[in-house]
């Protein structure tokens, strides 16, 4: 087939790179411009054009891919069907109806389950068991378009966003060869979304990694799980900052304390009071400090019961 790929980050290039592998020629790589990093100003491109250009894919970078210079650009490029992976951009109907097949979306959740821009890191905070590909007919809405094809992928108890995430790009990348095949053969039935199973989930914002230690532990570990890398669970810890990295829900209570008080401390770890259930702490950073282990933190750091953390 004849693509046209809509992408910019990591996630995207799973995909890109197994549908070149698996001898479709795309014809255009449509991603975000690029963008000035740190303080010298320098640009740096997205992944997604690193990845084309690797492979002497032409690459479109509209400002806004709505405009009708762009649309007239997108045009020019021969394609059976574009396929869009966390490209960052809307796309308008006449964009939508362009290529013959349309365009198919590439979404980190098993839809309806988690549209929007931050399907992996709730699903994390949301204590699901599972999560997966859909590969989705994109409509006028935000991932409401019909179901195609899907995979299913557990989630591991101590998976992170970030690991999480390198995982869903492998599997992104299987599932869409996977569809296009069928696709080819007529041999994929759209199935409407059920909107009564639905939901959406907004960008995830710094202010979103606080930690509530009234919470129960075991929701407060997900929290910490879901926001690692970014932007990170966090307290605080005599005025200053601390992000937890690594953190588990262990069993027991710590009757009379208040939540966020340090229930206990031994030389690898220590544990604070939740709202039900202690939370153990086993990595950490302290603000102005590089990330380290509870084990070298203690080191160099006093911290006794009946300390509170959060305030």
């Amino acid at each position: 087939m004849k693509i046209v790929f809509m992408g910019t980050p990591d996630y995207a290039v799973g995909a890109l790179e197994a549908l070149i592998h698996a001898g479709h020629e795309i014809t255009a790589a449509v991603t975000q411009p690029d963008k000035a990093k740190g303080r010298s100003g320098s640009l740096q491109y997205p992944p997604v054009k690193e990845c084309a250009l690797k492979y002497n894919i032409p690459v479109f970078q509209p400002e806004r891919v709505k405009r009708p210079e762009a649309v007239e650009t997108l045009r020019g490029y021969e394609a059976d069907v574009f396929i869009v992976a966390a490209f960052g951009q809307i796309l308008s109907q006449e964009i939508l109806d362009m290529p013959r097949l349309g365009c198919l979306n590439i979404h980190a959740s098993l839809l309806p389950r988690y549209r929007g821009a931050s399907p992996i890191q709730h699903a994390i905070i949301d204590g699901e068991e599972r999560t997966g590909i859909t590969i989705m007919q994109m409509d006028a809405g935000i991932d409401t378009g019909d179901i195609l094809y899907q995979k299913e992928l557990p989630i591991d108890r101590g998976d992170t966003s970030q690991s999480l995430y390198d995982k869903l790009t492998v599997l992104g990348g299987q599932t869409v060869v996977e569809a296009l095949k069928l696709l080819e053969r007529g041999a994929l039935t759209p199935q409407k979304q059920r909107e009564e199973d639905g939901s959406y989930v907004k960008m995830i914002t710094k202010e979103m990694g606080r930690i509530d230690f009234s919470r129960d532990a075991l929701s407060i570990e997900r929290l910490v799980r879901g926001m690692n890398p970014w932007p990170s669970a966090y307290t605080l810890f005599r005025g200053k900052q601390m992000k937890i990295w690594e953190a588990d829900a262990v069993e027991g209570e710590a009757p009379g304390l208040t939540a966020g008080t340090v229930a206990a401390v031994g030389k690898e770890d220590f544990t604070v009071a939740a709202g039900r259930g202690l939370l153990r702490i086993r990595e950490l950073q302290l603000e102005g400090k590089k990330r380290m282990s509870a084990h070298d933190f203690l080191l160099g750091m006093h911290i006794a019961p009946g300390e509170i953390l959060g305030e």
